[in-house]
């Protein structure tokens, strides 16, 4: 792989404020990396380039990144929908066997190939607005060869598509009908996660502490069970009620905490000290109709790192429109375009613990977003318009 130039851009490099913006910006590419960015003026002469792109004073981003989605799953749910227009509340449909539980049983009845398959649409939708990095969880098994069966049509998605996936096995999402739930995280949720990761499937373990799923003492044996595997934990946390799975992420020293509507502003010192990220999930939000904004005051008056995700799934966020997510992070919970733009790019890679990608600066991955506007802003003021101009995926256009 050659070395690349990209001149007569705006880049939003996102290392200051401001989104880091360099006006009449180059970067140097080169071996998928960034080996420079900076004012065009300064590029550096040591260098022989094998081809250089003028963008016309296109803006530059990173990448995006989608930290929380559910993308691999079988069936869909659109009667919860309908149910949910007459009246009925998320909780009520899933104490009636709908929610998770329908889906689980589609997910089982379906091969590697189905979910393969049936992700790919959902895939596409998420590159198509420049998304480079996309973290896929588990979940709607619930037993040991459905979890690592989902784990591995995850996996199969790089092979298929210019993208990076991070998965996160999600055994404790919800208990399966008639299973008492303490057996159900000692004799399945616990092996499965050793399973799965004995395959190489897992990169973080993730959880639901909530009154329909799993107390902070279940979700505990789960964590523990990760340390004791050098995994990283996350958790759905807060998200219908105070149960305490914030506090807990935060002793935990959780890569992020998600949802957390109903997080305190306790929750949020926690968070902080930590280095927890507060994963937004607006698509859920405004699919639930829910009232509850998260603090989003708390979380900046004590420095939390606020991250943006579609939580792409068939329930209760069938959102599959990183633009949109950021739209709604601005309109429903009040971000900054520049806090959304964050959200989904330096906080997202924040929440899946990557290091390599989120900004635009040297050493971190070619992974870029070209897009046709002239302000960061447009990016999350835009409803239902895709500005893409192009992306790189590893250094190349694609």
């Amino acid at each position: 792989m050659g070395v690349e130039i990209l001149c007569n851009a705006r880049l939003a490099t996102m290392n200051g404020p401001a989104c880091g913006l360099i006006e009449r910006g180059a970067l140097l590419l080169e071996g998928g990396c960034i080996r420079w960015a900076g004012p065009e003026v300064d590029l550096p002469t040591d260098h022989a380039a094998t081809s250089r792109h003028d963008l016309g004073g296109r803006l530059v981003t990173p990448a995006p990144i989608d930290c929380h989605t559910h993308l691999v799953h079988g069936g869909e749910r659109a009667r919860e929908f309908e149910l949910r227009l007459q009246g009925a509340s998320y909780e009520e449909i899933a104490r009636a066997g709908g929610g998770i539980l329908s889906t689980v049983a589609a997910t089982r009845a379906a091969s590697e190939d189905d979910l393969v398959a049936s992700a790919l649409p959902r895939l596409d939708a998420l590159l198509a607005e420049g998304v480079a990095v996309i973290e896929v969880k588990s979940g709607y098994g619930l037993d040991r060869d459905t979890e690592l069966r989902m784990l591995r049509a995850a996996r199969r998605l790089e092979a298929l598509r210019p993208v990076r996936i991070v998965t996160s096995y999600l055994g404790a999402h919800a208990c399966p009908p008639d299973t008492d739930p303490d057996a159900y995280i000692d004799e399945i949720c616990i092996p499965a996660l050793h399973a799965a990761h004995a395959e190489g499937l897992v990169d973080a373990v993730d959880g639901f502490c909530e009154t329909i799923a799993f107390t902070p003492a279940q979700i505990a044996r789960v964590f523990d069970a990760a340390r004791a595997l050098g995994l990283p934990v996350k958790l759905h946390a807060e998200q219908l009620s105070h149960l305490g799975g914030t506090a807990l992420a935060a002793r935990y020293g959780a890569l992020s905490a998600d949802h957390v509507e109903y997080a305190s502003e306790d929750d949020a010192r926690a968070m902080a000290r930590a280095g927890t990220v507060a994963v937004l999930l607006p698509g859920a939000f405004y699919t639930l109709n829910e009232a509850q904004l998260p603090p989003i005051a708390a979380f900046r008056a004590h420095g939390v790192a606020m991250a943006l995700a579609t939580d792409c799934n068939p329930g209760s966020s069938p959102l599959t429109s990183i633009l949109l997510t950021m739209n709604m992070g601005c309109t429903l919970f009040r971000l900054t375009p520049e806090e959304a733009l964050r959200g989904v790019t330096e906080n997202a890679a924040r929440a899946l613990g990557l290091a390599d990608c989120g900004r635009l600066a040297p050493g971190l991955r070619a992974d870029l977003a070209v897009w046709n506007v002239e302000n960061p802003a447009e990016l999350a003021w835009r409803i239902g318009f895709n500005p893409l101009h192009q992306r790189w995926f590893n250094g190349a256009p694609c």
